[in-house]
């Protein structure tokens, strides 16, 4: 995952793992607590399918900011694998994240933008998806708890 950029369109200069120590070194200089949340949206298209990922600074009481990095794959699969991908991007960034979120002691969130409500198609992939992440010892959230993947990732898809 290589090309990150702002919400403005800025692109980061450095890798991701480097741009998010700045920006948590930066916040934390400046008296905020912070919480990032990660995830991942698609839509379908003609020409394939559009993936979004977002790492989402939250600042506590202080609003938030996120990076963002957009992928496409020209090819097509179910709404199940379509899911489980989701989560496979947002673990892969989390996990490369991991080290140093941990020492900077910033509590991390994987978002899955998985409906819990059985009703909705998406549930298919709540039980294996939330058994990735959980396995992968991180905090996992769903619908509508999952602001980063259905809202943040939502808009830039």
């Amino acid at each position: 995952m290589d090309r990150w950029r702002r919400l403005n369109g800025e692109q980061l200069e450095l890798p991701l793992v480097q741009a998010v120590e700045c920006a948590i070194r930066r916040e934390l200089k400046a008296g905020h607590r912070l919480k990032v949340c990660i995830g991942t949206d698609s839509q379908v298209r003609a020409q394939g399918i559009e993936f979004a990922t977002v790492v989402v600074f939250l600042r506590e009481k202080k609003g938030g900011f996120m990076f963002i990095h957009n992928e496409r794959l020209e090819r097509t699969m179910g709404l199940r694998e379509r899911m489980i991908t989701e989560v496979g991007k947002s673990v892969e960034v989390a996990y490369a994240l991991c080290d140093v979120l941990d020492r900077y002691d910033v509590a991390l969130e994987v978002h899955a933008d998985i409906n819990t409500d059985p009703a909705f198609q998406s549930n298919q992939a709540l039980k294996e998806a939330m058994g990735y992440i959980l396995s992968m010892g991180f905090v996992f959230k769903a619908k509508p708890d999952a602001f980063a993947s259905s809202s943040c990732a939502d808009k830039v898809v």
